[in-house]
C-alpha cells in the first residue's frame, strides 16, 4: 500500500452517526462519508433518535448538528463525550454558537467542502473523551 493511498483510508470502516435534520445536508454527508469508506449511522432527525442510536450502535465518530430540529444536541454531545467517542459540531453560525464545555471540539461550518468534512473527522479522532 503506497503512502497517498494509506491517508486516504485514515476514516475507512468507521462507523459515523449523522445527526442532521436538513434531509439535503444529511444526502450531502452521507454521500461523503461513504466515499470515505465509512458505514454511516442515521441519519438521525431528532434529538431521541440520536440518543437512541448512541444507545444502541457501535459508533466510532459522530457528526452532530448544533440545533437538530429546534432542539441543542447537548445531551447527544454529553453521551458521546461520557462514552470516549469523538465528534464533530455541524452549523452555520461557526464556534461562537458552541457551549463553553465543548468549546475544544472540531466545528464543521456549513457550507462545507469535502475535504474539510475529513480534516474535521480526522481531527475528532485525535481527540478522545
Amino acid at each position: 500500500m503506497t503512502d497517498s493511498l494509506a491517508s486516504e483510508d485514515d476514516l475507512s470502516g468507521l462507523r459515523i452517526l449523522v445527526v442532521e435534520d436538513e434531509a439535503a445536508i444529511s444526502l450531502l454527508l452521507e454521500d461523503m462519508l461513504l466515499d470515505f469508506g465509512c458505514e454511516v449511522i442515521g441519519p438521525a432527525a431528532r434529538l431521541s433518535a440520536a440518543l437512541d442510536a448512541v444507545e444502541q450502535e457501535k459508533v466510532d465518530l459522530a457528526i452532530l448538528d448544533v440545533n437538530v430540529a429546534g432542539e441543542p444536541i447537548y445531551p447527544v454531545a454529553e453521551a458521546l463525550a461520557q462514552r470516549s467517542i469523538p465528534f464533530v459540531f455541524s452549523t452555520g453560525y461557526g464556534s461562537a454558537g458552541i457551549r463553553d464545555a465543548f468549546r475544544d471540539r472540531p466545528v464543521l461550518q456549513k457550507p462545507f467542502a469535502q475535504n474539510d468534512l475529513k480534516q474535521k473527522l480526522l481531527a475528532a479522532r485525535g481527540k478522545t473523551g
